[in-house]
């Protein structure tokens, strides 16, 4: 089968500044990828480039067997699911629940400029009913928590059965408990064989959902490790890619927990 993304020797610089460096990575079906690094380590680029929203500056990259630049991207982006903070931004909160998700049929920010029929409007609240939020359908975005909005948000990238799921930071702007409401959504998708291939990004371990089987980690638009996450997430790669000593733990319930955990030798100067 061929990959669900493919991204060969991509660059991307702007303002002379170069905010990734050539990346080669490959994500097949049935796969979970986190994407790991730091702020201004290129993760947000590197992922509106898979999702579509963004042309490196060389390179090719390919989605759903489709090379960018050879292909309508409207029309492939209906089949990637994609949430980020820049989108939700542009999202009205007016919008109720339903309408917020049904605009993914045609990838588009509002309801006003194609038509849905009742088939759409039930798989708009199946699609809520599945990340716990199924009675948002009729409340207005605006009115919802910040937790209930990104669940909804969450729900909104499942409406064309994408082929792909891309989510940038999608715990952003939450709390505690909005966080651990998100992470239990996510572990539906993560844990479901059925679900498809996702793509996580984020720079807090604890937000991470039980299931992802890749790691990608960058610093400085750089790759610093990437493959299965049991051999490639460990405490020298994290502390490589933060710039600092760091300890990672598994738990039990297959959440991720990492700390600082400086040398002898620093802790000792600080004394």
């Amino acid at each position: 089968m061929s990959p669900v993304l493919k991204l060969s020797k991509v660059t991307f610089v702007r303002d002379d500044r170069s905010i990734l460096s050539p990346i080669d990575w490959q994500v097949n079906a049935g796969e979970r990828w986190l994407v790991l690094g730091a702020n201004g380590s290129g993760k947000t680029t590197l992922l509106r480039i898979a999702s579509l929203y963004e042309h490196p500056s060389a390179g090719k990259v390919e989605v759903l067997g489709e090379r960018l630049g050879r292909t309508d991207v409207r029309e492939l982006r209906r089949r990637v699911g994609y949430m980020s903070a820049a989108l939700a931004a542009e999202i009205r909160p007016e919008l109720s629940a339903r309408d917020v998700v049904k605009t993914a049929r045609y990838a588009a920010l509002e309801p006003w400029w194609h038509r849905y029929t009742a088939d759409d409007e039930r798989q708009a609240d199946a699609c809520l009913e599945r990340m716990g939020v199924g009675w948002t359908a009729e409340r207005s975005l605006g009115t919802l928590s910040s937790g209930e909005q990104q669940r909804v948000l969450l729900s909104r990238t499942l409406m064309n059965d994408p082929g792909v799921l891309l989510l940038d930071e999608p715990s952003a702007r939450l709390d505690l408990g909005g966080r651990e409401q998100l992470v239990l959504a996510l572990s539906e998708l993560t844990l479901d064989p059925v679900s498809p291939p996702l793509i996580l990004v984020t720079h807090h371990l604890d937000e991470v959902p039980p299931g992802m089987t890749h790691v990608l980690i960058l610093r400085d638009g750089k790759v610093v490790a990437k493959g299965p996450i049991e051999r490639h997430l460990t405490s020298a790669n994290l502390s490589e890619c933060f710039g600092m000593p760091l300890r990672l733990e598994r738990r039990a319930d297959g959440r991720l927990s990492a700390w600082n955990a400086p040398t002898t030798a620093a802790a000792r100067d600080r004394s």
